[in-house]
């Protein structure tokens, strides 16, 4: 067994506003994400749920927390691989379910990565890339619903976002 990672996340409500949960109205869902000395993240609940739809939901987070993590194999991977990306994006899509109790869960995410590469490079190979991106991310390692990835075509071009 490996070493063990440990993470600390501050979640602070603020929201309360004057009569705190008197009622299921009365109270915002706002919070805020400290992590270290990091800039905060506004919080708040999906607006499906009465949130505020300009700050970022734990639904959101969670999907963005995936498609980052498969990003980040990915790069690591193709490195090890000698594949020279220059460009990756990504449009992750969760699904989550809602039972007519209140409670849920995701029910799938995919993945739409569009990696940009400095040679051409066989479209086998960037499957098999994104396939070893899977099998190692921590986080869809550890969900019980299935994180599935649909790459677009690869292109070739000059590195982006410098």
């Amino acid at each position: 067994m490996g070493p063990l990672h440990m993470y600390t996340v501050n979640v602070d409500w603020t929201g309360a506003g004057e009569h705190g949960t008197e009622t299921y109205t009365s109270y915002t869902r706002d919070h805020v994400v400290q992590i270290g000395e990091k800039p905060p993240l506004p919080g708040s609940s999906d607006a499906a749920f009465r949130g505020d739809p300009s700050r970022y939901s734990p639904e959101e987070l969670f999907v963005a927390s995936l498609s980052q993590c498969h990003m980040l194999w990915f790069l690591h991977r193709a490195a090890m691989a000698g594949v020279v990306v220059v460009g990756y994006t990504d449009r992750a899509t969760g699904t989550m379910r809602v039972e007519t109790a209140g409670a849920g869960q995701f029910t799938e995410v995919v993945l739409h990565p569009g990696v940009t590469v400095a040679a051409e490079v066989s479209e086998e190979q960037i499957a098999t890339l994104h396939q070893e991106a899977h099998d190692h991310c921590f986080i869809a390692r550890s969900v019980n619903f299935p994180v599935r990835h649909a790459p677009l075509a690869t292109e070739v071009g000059a590195p982006q976002g410098v």
